[in-house]
């Protein structure tokens, strides 16, 4: 007991990760947490960015996690080496661009390979047997154990009772009889256990926390990588494509328009990395154009911006166009009628 093992906790900050690591720790082990940062995840950007997301809470819920539990977690930034598993993924994408089963392996080796620099024994993670379509099934747990590098020193002690036992059982570091046997999508058991411990207040299980599984998203990524012909992007693009009401009303140019004051505050940092325009006649949207930006695409842009302003019933409305150099100048157009926006020009 003067020495307990130690074991590093992939911390989401959903609820299964956080029980995880406190049913580990409920045994006697020093546990610390890892949370990679990819660039994917939904919690604080756009609830921080939109107004009607004000009222929702502003936090990190890995970083409250860890706070719960009293443990210290690192974050680690792996946007760069997350690329190829998005890019290229060995076993495919789920519903929509999420590389699920690539994104676990990739995510446990790196925590395994954590472990090996810090001297700790094992790795914990918070997966249930039959809760993700892709990643969490019977048959795909030992691939991930094993691709990843860990072996049997990857536990998972939500659902360990319906798996071999792992090192830290065989050992003795860990009892057994005190992990649980969850399977399934139903989360009455996690829920239960969590109102043992106290835990009140946790992420509500929402399809994960990666934009990559949502389809709107996907599809506004797959249109990125199409029209630009290859499969890269940057921290912006992937920022970029959480805001906004996305257009492309040629193949060669999209609009991005702010929705609400926030996302306008928001977009006005990248006023230097692409065209921009906005009314200044009457009340209206920040809009970003990023493609071929010709006088043909920056009339047709005019007359859609002017139709998601204030002015959308005048006659005229001015808009002032910016290029990346800090020059300006101004149209006065007519605002596109509704009916004249094809439903295909939105992304």
């Amino acid at each position: 007991m003067n020495n307990p093992r130690k074991a590093v906790a992939l911390i989401s900050g959903g609820l299964d990760s956080l029980l995880a690591a406190r049913v580990v720790m409920e045994q006697g082990v020093h546990v610390e947490g890892i949370n990679f940062f990819t660039g994917f995840c939904v919690e604080g950007h756009t609830h921080a960015i939109r107004e009607k997301d004000r009222a929702r809470p502003k936090r990190n819920n890995a970083l409250w996690s860890a706070e719960q539990l009293g443990i210290k977690l690192h974050i680690v930034d792996i946007i760069e080496e997350y690329k190829d598993v998005v890019i290229n993924p060995k076993h495919g994408y789920g519903a929509n661009l999420n590389p699920c089963l690539d994104c676990k392996i990739f995510m446990v080796n790196k925590a395994h390979e954590w472990l090996e620099a810090h001297g700790f024994d094992f790795i914990i993670t918070g997966e249930v047997i039959g809760q993700r379509p892709m990643s969490q099934r019977k048959d795909t747990m030992p691939v991930v154990a094993r691709d990843s590098g860990a072996g049997d020193r990857l536990v998972r002690p939500l659902c360990a009772r319906n798996l071999p036992p792992t090192l830290p059982e065989l050992e003795g570091w860990l009892d057994r009889d005190k992990l649980f046997g969850f399977n399934g999508r139903s989360r009455k058991p996690q829920m239960a256990l969590a109102a043992q411990y106290g835990f009140e207040d946790y992420a509500q299980p929402a399809g994960g926390c990666c934009f990559l599984t949502d389809k709107q998203y996907s599809v506004k990524l797959e249109d990125l990588w199409k029209t630009r012909g290859t499969r890269e992007y940057d921290l912006d693009d992937i920022m970029l494509l959480k805001v906004g009401r996305h257009l492309r009303p040629r193949a060669d140019f999209k609009m991005i328009v702010g929705r609400e004051e926030g996302e306008n505050r928001f977009m006005e940092g990248y006023r230097k990395r692409f065209v921009h325009m906005i009314p200044v006649s009457h009340v209206g949207p920040l809009v970003l154009l990023d493609g071929e930006i010709d006088d043909a695409a920056i009339e047709l842009a005019a007359r859609l911006t002017a139709r998601f302003s204030k002015g959308r019933d005048a006659e005229l409305v001015t808009i002032e166009v910016n290029n990346r150099k800090g020059g300006s100048h101004r149209l006065d157009v007519t605002p596109i009628p509704a009916d004249e926006i094809p439903a295909d020009w939105y992304i």
